[in-house]
């Protein structure tokens, strides 16, 4: 696209001004071609870069250096691969499980015919609800009631597609907090959720730290400190984000904790989202409880209450680009379908889903096997680590461990763990996410993601961590 510039805003000398206002006189016949002239050599010899707005720049600069940037890249310019590139980078450091692929494959080559090839076309190209079809809404429901709920029953009213987990996280920012207000959320957590929360909404995040000393075991008390801390300085706390399971650390809330966080949000006046993207990655033998169990059983309020799905994880379908809203609240619902225009899920992505969701034998096969090979995955990559004396916190769900690395450290600080995470990416060649871009207090500690590689892969990661050892 050609921009044109006024004249009048060149800086031209003297002599060149005089020649071109001759020249640009009304008399002139020529007088359009060289105005053109002009513009053309005037842009061409311009050096300053078009201007771009100052969130595109503080967005660049903030996330361009950041750890998890520089290793996701350094893996898509080497990425490893056993046969093609065996000195590649691995990736682990992201939470995608492709042990269950060959189950996905195989449903989706056998049923997409049959759910879009064949359907009626006017069932696949008109406008459709922004917010979902109710067919999707419904087999999600039931979906969600067969893998992670159980006990209570959803009403597909009361949720709403979104293009993805990422969106539902920035859709309920946008609902329940202004510019400048704040959320507390338990860490570490995911670092996606400072994206997502402040790039566009401008809502702020606070950590509110577990340690490793309990355990990282969420306290009251501490959300209550860092809720009094914000007030002091005059920051307005909107609500609490949850993830359960935990991401990183792949541990579970227990019931009576979650009553407590219900009666510290019902106190406050303010909101609780549980984020619960990992629920049906369980692995462990700890129980799975979900949020919104709770708040139905106990008499809270629930217009409160607000939950967020996904299928990237417990389906392994993160290109289908699928998250959920669950809410209890109309004005948020409301709100919230407003919302959907800007991140709707295509017809036929979500035709094919209702098929999937609703073949119960392959959904319980797949979560099945899925949990099988999930667990000997992290047994083996937990007795690997273990010859290093590197130990794993002991976790439930989740595709990842929550690794103690503090004794390859050379000195015990966050300087310390990102020298270390640059070994491990630039000696070692693995991709892994260090605890600090968590927000974790304790340095240290790393996020591995063992579902990216097979089984025949975990001793080769083991062998390029013994480069950065004393071990011989």
């Amino acid at each position: 696209m050609r921009v044109i510039v006024p004249l009048q805003s060149f800086v031209l000398g003297h002599g060149v001004h005089h020649q071109i206002k001759g020249q640009l006189s009304p008399s002139s016949s020529s007088s359009s071609s060289i105005r053109s002239s002009i513009v053309r050599t005037a842009l061409v010899s311009s050096s300053s870069p078009a201007v771009v707005s100052s969130r595109a720049t503080s967005m660049y600069s903030r996330e361009h250096e950041s750890p998890g940037h520089v290793g996701f890249s350094k893996c898509l310019d080497d990425p490893y691969d056993r046969t093609t590139n065996p000195n590649g980078v691995v990736q682990l450091g992201i939470a995608e499980n492709l042990l269950a692929m060959d189950l996905v494959k195989e449903w989706i080559s056998e049923n997409v015919k049959a759910s879009l090839i064949d359907s009626e076309v006017s069932r696949l190209v008109p406008y459709h609800p922004y917010d979902g079809i109710l067919e999707l809404k419904t087999a999600l429901a039931a979906f969600m009631g067969q893998v992670m709920l159980e006990s209570i029953s959803l009403d597909p009213s009361q949720m709403i597609i979104t293009a993805g987990a990422t969106s539902a996280i920035e859709t309920l920012s946008f609902c329940l907090a202004d510019p400048g207000d704040a959320v507390l959320i338990p860490s570490p957590y995911y670092r996606g959720y400072d994206r997502n929360l402040k790039w566009r909404a401008g809502v702020e995040t606070i950590p509110v730290p577990c340690r490793s000393i309990d355990n990282f075991r969420l306290s009251i008390s501490s959300l209550e400190l860092a809720y009094n801390q914000a007030k002091k300085q005059g920051v307005k706390v909107r609500a609490v984000f949850l993830l359960n399971p935990s991401n990183p650390i792949g541990n579970l809330i227990d019931r009576e904790t979650m009553h407590e966080l219900l009666d510290f949000v019902t106190e406050k006046n303010i909101h609780l989202v549980s984020d619960e993207v990992f629920a049906g990655s369980n692995h462990g033998t700890d129980e799975f409880v979900s949020i919104a169990d709770v708040a139905h059983t106990e008499g809270f309020d629930k217009t409160r209450v607000h939950i967020i799905f996904g299928l990237s994880k417990v389906l392994s379908l993160p290109g289908f680009r699928i998250g959920v809203i669950c809410s209890f609240n109309k004005n948020v619902l409301e709100t919230g379908k407003k919302f959907a225009r800007f991140f709707s899920v295509s017809v036929p992505t979500q035709r094919l889903l209702v098929s999937m969701l609703s073949d119960v034998n392959f959904v319980q096969k797949y979560i099945e096997i899925k949990k099988k090979r999930i667990r000997r995955m992290y047994e083996l990559f937990v007795e690997g680590l273990g010859q290093f004396g590197i130990n794993c916190f002991p976790s439930s769900a989740g595709y990842y461990c929550w690794v103690d690395m503090s004794n390859l450290m050379r000195s015990n600080s966050e300087k310390g763990e990102l020298e270390l995470w640059d070994k491990l990416l630039n000696i070692s060649k693995i991709n892994v996410t260090p605890g600090s871009e968590c927000r974790c207090v304790d340095p240290g500690w790393f996020r591995i993601c063992f579902t990216t590689i097979t089984e025949d892969d975990i001793p080769i990661v083991m062998e390029r961590i013994k480069r950065i050892t004393n071990k011989q």
